[in-house]
């Protein structure tokens, strides 16, 4: 198999508190692919060793089979596929299927917008199961501050207030409607996930990418609503 960049990114693993690559005998790296792996200092190792001889469970406790009952939650490490960080997984998911079916429904310039965001959308899954910071800065070339002020005063920037979407709406209006509340959905599922037993956000960048990705979502609603009364 050929791995490119992209392909090489879906496949990076956590070993040990580590980011490795695992790569075939018969498996080969673009150039691109190899330049990113280096660059970001990802470990690349045989195929042969991504077996895992043996389990652990967060109380410490080891096992030498996986349960069906549990999932990975890093590395070895295995919780029940009840744990809130898998119930979080599942949600990214969910949003991720909206969001391909958004784009392939809807035209350009939208379809490219929510190319963006759905690229933005698996870069924290990534950083998620990495344990790795989000750092991306802007959504869609807006600026967390930007998108505050674009989705709060929509008729200041697009010459279109809040609305309440209806039945009635344009199809990429309402397709877009359904990526909003499946952001709110895996929002949700994050605070559970990463609230601690005394309160406390232990993955605020996490909360906050996702914050801004509801906005950014939003902002496409008003500017395809806009359209629309045209």
């Amino acid at each position: 198999m050929l791995y490119t960049q992209e392909s090489v990114r879906a496949n990076i693993r956590n070993r040990d508190g580590k980011r490795v690559f695992f790569l075939g005998d018969q498996d080969t790296l673009t150039p691109g692919a190899r330049d990113f792996l280096r660059q970001e200092r990802i470990e690349i190792r045989p195929a042969k060793d991504a077996a895992i001889e043996e389990y652990r469970l967060l109380c410490g406790a080891v096992l030498h089979h996986k349960p069906e009952h549990m999932t990975h939650l890093h590395g070895s490490t295995l919780v029940s596929k009840t744990h809130p960080r898998i119930a979080f997984r599942g949600a990214m998911d969910t949003l991720e299927a909206e969001l391909l079916w958004c784009q392939f429904s809807v035209d350009d310039p939208y379809a490219s917008q929510i190319g963006n965001i759905l690229e933005f959308a698996r870069l924290l899954i990534r950083c998620e199961v990495l344990d790795t910071p989000v750092t991306q800065e802007t959504l869609c070339g807006l600026t967390e501050d930007a998108l505050r002020s674009h989705s709060h005063r929509p008729q200041d920037y697009y010459g279109q207030p809040h609305f309440m979407p209806a039945a009635g709406d344009a199809q990429t209006v309402l397709l877009l409607n359904r990526c909003r509340c499946a952001v709110r959905a895996a929002e949700l599922a994050a605070a559970h996930a990463f609230t601690d037993s005394e309160g406390n956000c232990t993955r605020t960048d996490i909360l906050k990418a996702l914050n801004r990705m509801s906005s950014m979502v939003y902002i496409l609603m008003i500017q395809a609503k806009s359209e629309q009364c045209k």
